[in-house]
C-alpha cells in the first residue's frame, strides 16, 4: 500500500475511531445505576411510562395452547415510601377498547356482550387496599380490581426489578414485573364454563417515572 493511501485510510479510520469511543463513553454516562432493593426506590409519587410498559392476559384453550392478548392502552400511578413500603399504593385503569390479539374480527367478538362488553365497560380499574412484603424483593399487593362492572378484592404478586436515576428521561424509574390470577367467572366473563379454563392469568411489566416537584 502506498504511503498516499495509508494515509487516505487512517483518515478515514480516525474519526470512526473516535466516533466509537463516543458513543461508548456516551453509553456508559447513560446507563443507570439500578439497584434491587427496595430501600433505594426514592419516596415520592410516580406515573406508569406507558412507552414502556405491557398488560398481558393468559388463558388455557381446550388444553391445547395458552391463548395471549393484549391491551394497549392503560395509566397507573404509584406512591410509596423506603421507609414504611406497607403504605404504598397503586392505581390503574384499563382502556378495555385497546384490545390486540392480532385477529381484528375475533377481538370485536371478545370486546362483544358475550364476553368483555367493552361498550358498555369500556374501562376496568385496579386500587389497592393493602401490602404484604414476602420476600427481599416481593410483595403481595392487595386491592379491588373492577371489571365488566364487578368488583373483587385479588392479590397482585408484584417483584421490584430495580430503580435507578434514569438520564435519558431525566428523573428517577422504578421497574416492576407482577402476576395477577383471577377468576373471569367472579367478573361475569362465564361464556364456554367447564369448556374454557376458569382461571386467567394477568401479568404485568411497568415501569413508573417519579413525578418531579411542583
Amino acid at each position: 500500500m502506498t504511503p498516499g493511501r495509508k494515509a487516505a485510510l487512517l483518515g478515514l479510520l480516525l474519526p470512526l475511531m473516535s466516533l466509537a469511543s463516543c458513543n461508548s463513553l456516551a453509553a456508559t454516562f447513560l446507563k443507570p445505576d439500578v439497584q434491587a432493593s427496595p430501600a433505594s426506590v426514592p419516596a415520592g409519587d410516580y406515573k406508569l411510562d406507558p412507552a414502556h410498559a405491557s398488560l398481558f392476559f393468559r388463558i388455557n384453550h381446550l388444553g391445547y395452547s395458552t391463548y395471549v392478548g393484549r391491551f394497549e392502552r392503560f395509566e397507573a400511578s404509584l406512591t410509596g415510601d423506603p421507609a414504611a413500603p406497607e403504605s404504598a399504593t397503586v392505581t390503574a385503569v384499563v382502556d378495555m377498547t385497546s384490545l390486540n390479539i392480532a385477529n381484528p374480527e375475533f377481538a370485536a367478538e371478545l370486546m362483544g356482550p358475550d364476553w368483555f362488553d367493552a361498550a358498555a365497560f369500556p374501562q376496568a380499574s385496579f386500587k389497592t387496599y393493602g401490602l404484604k412484603i414476602t420476600g427481599e424483593n416481593e410483595a403481595d399487593i392487595s386491592g379491588d380490581l373492577t371489571l365488566k362492572g364487578k368488583t373483587q378484592a385479588v392479590i397482585l404478586k408484584a417483584k421490584l426489578n430495580g430503580s435507578g436515576y434514569d438520564r435519558l428521561r431525566g428523573a428517577d424509574v422504578v421497574g416492576f414485573s407482577a402476576v395477577l390470577p383471577i377468576s373471569r367467572a367472579a367478573f361475569g366473563v362465564d361464556r364456554f364454563s367447564g369448556l374454557l379454563a376458569d382461571e386467567v392469568e394477568i401479568q404485568i411489566e411497568a415501569e413508573f417515572v417519579k413525578a418531579k416537584p411542583g
